[in-house]
């Protein structure tokens, strides 16, 4: 493990090819402010231009995983003037964004409460590990606002139009079991062991073939908006580049020679 890197809001350490961050602000349950909105979005384009990052682990400090934007922070200002759609546009929407366009896995481990804004943070990850603590809650309707940081994208992707619907009209929490039944995470595990099978798993994806696994959220991505000709087009060109790959060469001749491979993302 390297030295942590020096940051207000954020601990962002380097276990091998893992970059880990974790959101740490936990007296307030990691709720955003603008800052924090910040320094993840330079963390994260900092993790895609770096070479020798391999895979991206997200997580929170304390008890709580994120529980959205900091209200104290906008409470004060409101006045009948509050745009909250900057705020939006300038926080949230830069940070799904560079999720999404990092072509390198991205898992989050959701240890405590995720709501609002922290929910769909979570869900726009590429695989969420969830602590059988946790929680996921909607929680815009409580407080008269639409969902936002791409909730209304990926909810109805995820685990259908009329359970998203529901979820978002009644601001329920959602045990991380039921989003695990849902198909909304990928894997529970028990609270004390959040932290190493989610690392475990963040290595494993960092040994891979990261190229080509890039490649792949890249056709994933596609698949959100391609029509069936789009994507089998997709498909064709994104194989050709993962077909130019060393790691490719490298898995291939290792099946021949009967060995481990041994890949480098490139």
């Amino acid at each position: 493990m390297t030295a942590p890197l020096a940051f207000e809001f954020l601990i962002v350490e380097r276990f091998g090819g893992v970059m880990k961050i974790t959101l740490n602000r936990p007296d307030v349950l990691n709720s955003f402010n603008m800052s924090m909105a910040r320094e993840l979005r330079r963390v994260l384009d900092d993790a895609r231009r770096d070479d020798s990052v391999r895979a991206v682990l997200l997580t929170g400090a304390g008890r709580a995983f994120c529980a959205g934007q900091d209200l104290s922070v906008v409470t004060p200002a409101i006045d009948g003037q509050l745009d909250l759609g900057e705020t939006v546009r300038a926080a949230y929407n830069p940070i799904i964004r560079a999720i999404r366009d990092i072509e390198k896995p991205v898992v989050c481990a959701v240890n405590g409460v995720a709501a609002g804004a922290g929910a769909n943070l979570a869900i726009a990850c590429d695989i969420v590990v969830a602590s059988d603590t946790a929680s996921f809650i909607q929680s815009f309707s409580k407080i008269g606002l639409v969902p936002d940081t791409g909730g209304t994208f990926f909810l109805p992707r995820t685990v259908g139009l009329p359970m998203a619907t529901a979820m978002m009209m009644l601001g329920e929490k959602i045990t991380a079991q039921r989003a695990h039944d849902m198909g909304m995470i990928y894997r529970v595990c028990a609270a004390d062991a959040l932290a190493e099978e989610s690392m475990q798993l963040a290595v494993a994806l960092a040994e891979m073939p990261t190229r080509g696994i890039g490649l792949t959220k890249k056709a994933l991505n596609s698949s959100l908006s391609n029509d069936l000709d789009q994507q089998l087009d997709t498909e064709e060109d994104l194989q050709r580049q993962a077909g130019h790959t060393a790691d490719f060469v490298e898995g291939v001749t290792a099946f021949r020679e009967k060995r481990k491979p041994v890949f480098r993302g490139q």
